[in-house]
């Protein structure tokens, strides 16, 4: 039994990350709707994708470097919720702006709640 739980705590945060970066890829999708030309197209799916990107490259590094997922989706979530704030301040501030920055930033922080944990779990059992 504990064995199933080791590698349910082993396999979620990967798994979790991998679908976030696509749930982040799909939602890029929306430059297709502007009338852009083909290249403003291209460089605006470019432009959205890049937080997308880097956090695959960290979930990837993340396999073997719990710590590094845990830490980076951690701020990730933290920076976006920012971001909102500051757009938010700067425009003009509705209630659900927050609630709607909670759906993207949640994720990123429980995935890096995820790679935490497993972290800690790894490091007591190689120091016991």
């Amino acid at each position: 039994m504990e064995k199933n739980i080791g590698k349910f705590a082993y396999w979620t945060p990967r798994i979790l990350s991998l679908i976030f970066v696509g749930f982040l890829l799909l939602m890029s999708l929306d430059v297709f709707e502007s009338k852009l030309s083909f290249w403003q197209t291209m460089l605006a799916l470019l432009m959205h994708n890049i937080p997308a990107l880097i956090l695959l490259v960290v979930a990837l590094i993340s396999w073997k470097h719990e710590i590094v997922g845990g830490v980076v989706f951690i701020l990730a979530g933290i920076l976006y919720i920012a971001m909102i704030l500051i757009s938010a301040i700067a425009n003009q501030f509705a209630w659900y702006m927050l609630s709607w920055s909670l759906t993207v930033a949640g994720p990123a922080f429980l995935i890096g709640i995820l790679f935490i944990a497993n972290w800690k779990k790894k490091r007591r059992i190689s120091s016991g």
